[in-house]
């Protein structure tokens, strides 16, 4: 399994770039005015962004027809060779997802919840699925059992031939809210994890490991004052 990072904070993302297991990095709209970005600037943050990490960074298009999102989409994919351009699974989206994979710009299919949309997405041409587990949790259902349906299904069918230069389609468990999550993910097959920066914390933490540092630490302190 990958690990991409879910924000748009610069400094999260350098300080998990320093930990050599970063493959990539989500944001989307909500993450970028988290941090009290502004339009003007954000091109230069995105390219700021693929500066830090070389693996692909998804930006999000924010239109609602297809027009609409394969200008933006361009306009993205200009920014920067490793920029991924991420777009909601629905009609619209699919029609330009088709028209941006014919072109070589790789797609990142979001907020999927379901088998037969992330099969309709993989068609289209997406390099990327992002199935949503924390948000199927917020309405009392599994998460964890709709991802694993969508990374079965899809692992049953070759996609190669329909994204972008022959590359087959990567499931990324999106709306990740803990380690528990990622490790449930992992097991199934899921691809890739992109977790907010607090998550990826807790995935290197355990108590076993602090609790075994400090018993080293004071078995050494008597070591040094014997």
């Amino acid at each position: 399994m990958k690990f991409f990072l879910d924000t748009a904070d610069l400094t999260e993302i350098e300080e998990a770039a320093s930990w050599g297991a970063l493959a990539g990095v989500t944001t989307n709209p909500t993450l970028y005015a988290r941090i009290g970005g502004k339009l003007a600037d954000f091109p230069e943050h995105i390219k700021r962004i693929c500066e830090i990490t070389e693996g692909p960074v998804s930006a999000e298009a924010v239109g609602t027809t297809r027009s609409e999102i394969i200008a933006e989409g361009r306009q993205l994919a200009a920014l920067a060779p490793n920029v991924v351009v991420k777009i909601p699974t629905m009609i619209e989206g699919l029609a330009a997802t088709r028209t941006l994979a014919n072109e070589g710009i790789a797609v990142n299919m979001t907020l999927c919840f379901s088998v037969p949309q992330a099969i309709l997405a993989a068609r289209s041409g997406a390099r990327y699925i992002s199935p949503f587990v924390g948000r199927f949790d917020d309405i009392s259902e599994d998460g964890i059992e709709q991802l694993s349906q969508i990374v079965v299904a899809l692992s049953n069918y070759d996609f190669s031939d329909s994204g972008v230069s022959g590359q087959s389609v990567e499931v990324i468990a999106a709306s990740i809210r803990s380690a528990q999550h990622v490790t449930q993910a992992a097991l199934m097959g899921a691809d890739i994890a992109t977790v907010p920066f607090n998550v990826l914390k807790k995935c290197v933490e355990h108590p076993l490991t602090t609790n075994g540092l400090l018993a080293f630490e004071k078995d050494w302190e008597k070591v040094i004052q014997a």
